[in-house]
């Protein structure tokens, strides 16, 4: 059912983007639904711009035309998924391990919708981890101070490095991604901002005022809701 969600979800986010428009595309499996949508529409003159690798390999498969950053520096519209959706539409990203480059291009765009099946809405944030992108290079030392920020926020359990089969999971831009299980986060914006003056912390997967609207697919269809 989880899947149908989705998939209604980013047809309906599909459906806001014009001919000749820039837009930035997601990651994850949402986000995905989105861009199979937005190419299926033909619409002429779209420029995109990926948030990962795999999401440009899924864009240049489906022949849409991809751009960059630097060479479109002005996004008109992004759509991408998120692992938490709460109050104020704050969000919690970075579950396929692309959060730097997504926040890049969120922050880039005039209007950035978030797309997500029911379940994902919440009433407060932090059952799901948090992901948190580090710099590799003394990644454990920058995780004890982390787990120092998480303490203060009375989050007891410290971050874990994220692995897979073949070691550590990297990021496109070669970082490592820390997991924090913080169960409750009681005050996201200062969370947010204690975990970025961490010296090795990268970014981190809150997304707090960047989402303009959120579409939710539902059993009965889709929802949209904003701030």
């Amino acid at each position: 059912m989880s899947d149908l969600q989705k998939r209604i979800a980013g047809e309906a986010a599909a459906l806001r983007v014009e001919a000749g428009m820039v837009v930035g595309l997601g990651t994850g499996s949402t986000a995905a639904w989105f861009v199979r949508a937005l190419a299926a529409r033909n619409l002429s003159g779209l420029r995109c711009v990926p948030t990962s690798e795999a999401t440009a390999e899924l864009a240049r498969q489906l022949g849409l035309t991809l751009s960059t950053l630097d060479d479109t520096p002005r996004i008109d519209l992004t759509v991408d998924g998120a692992d938490e959706i709460g109050p104020g539409l704050a969000l919690i990203k970075g579950g396929g391990a692309a959060l730097l480059r997504e926040k890049l291009v969120w922050e880039a765009s005039t209007r950035c919708i978030v797309i997500a099946d029911a379940a994902k809405v919440v009433k407060t944030l932090g059952a799901f981890a948090l992901p948190i992108e580090v710099e590799a290079f003394g990644h454990k030392t920058t995780a004890n101070r982390i787990a120092d920020v998480l303490v203060d926020h009375d989050i007891a359990m410290p971050a874990r490095a994220r692995t897979a089969e073949r070691g550590l999971v990297r990021t496109d831009g070669g970082n490592v991604i820390y997991d924090a299980k913080c169960g409750v986060i009681h005050d996201p914006a200062r969370l947010a901002d204690d975990l970025k003056l961490i010296t090795g912390v990268v970014e981190h997967g809150l997304f707090l005022d960047l989402a303009d609207e959120a579409i939710i697919g539902g059993d009965g269809g889709v929802e949209a809701l904003i701030p």
